[in-house]
């Protein structure tokens, strides 16, 4: 099947909301000077959620070994939510924006054919992020959702998504990835206080090993 005939196919979701993609786009086009820093951050801002991430591990080897069970599963829960994501993606088989609205104004370089809109990469490896963050530490959980919604908006102002494919990404990976989460502390905490009495213990706990008594 040629790249026309399978985006002749594929949803067109600018009847959705298409004129707020064109509103924020004109936004855009009127703030030029922002668009090379937004693109530039929309890309490179997903390591804000790693960092939160890795400081939720480091925060949770002095809490034990159920936060480390969860700080272990927050990068778990974020690969199974853009996962399903992916699956949701072929699915919809949505067409880009660049393609089904190209007299809008867009930022970023239009993608293949069959890299689909619905729902948003980007914005679901930043919720899940959230939600996984949530079980761990609520400061970290609320300073990567403010992120998470700057992500959002920045797929939407470089054109690479449209407004709902953002919201579908969280409604989305939220659930996902806190219920991943959840079943992982039930599931995977015996694992873990287990291994933190061997040879990965500086990883897992800042604990002092405990002076095994002398026979």
């Amino acid at each position: 099947m040629t790249a026309a005939a399978t985006a002749h196919l594929a949803f067109d979701g600018s009847g959705v909301d298409g004129s707020l993609f064109t509103s924020v786009t004109d936004f855009a086009r009127d703030t030029k000077w922002l668009n090379t820093p937004l693109e530039l951050w929309t890309n490179v801002g997903l390591g804000v959620f790693a960092v939160l991430m890795v400081m939720g591990w480091w925060n949770a080897r002095r809490r034990g070994a159920r936060a480390m069970t969860l700080a272990l599963a927050a990068p778990v829960a974020v690969v199974v939510a853009f996962a399903a994501a992916e699956v949701v993606k072929k699915i919809v088989s949505e067409v880009r924006p660049c393609r089904s609205m190209p007299h809008a104004y867009i930022v970023d370089a239009c993608p293949a054919p069959s890299d689909y809109a619905f729902p948003s990469g980007h914005t679901t490896v930043a919720a899940a992020t959230v939600a996984a963050l949530f079980l761990l530490d609520r400061r970290l959980s609320a300073i990567a959702a403010l992120f998470a919604v700057v992500e959002g908006f920045t797929r939407v102002y470089v054109g690479a998504h449209y407004p709902h494919d953002v919201l579908g990404s969280a409604v989305l990976a939220l659930p996902v990835a806190y219920l991943t989460s959840l079943a992982l502390r039930r599931w995977a905490t015996p694992l873990v206080a287990s291994l933190s009495g061997g040879a990965l213990r500086p990883l897992l706990t800042a604990e002092p090993a405990v002076p095994q008594p002398a026979r």
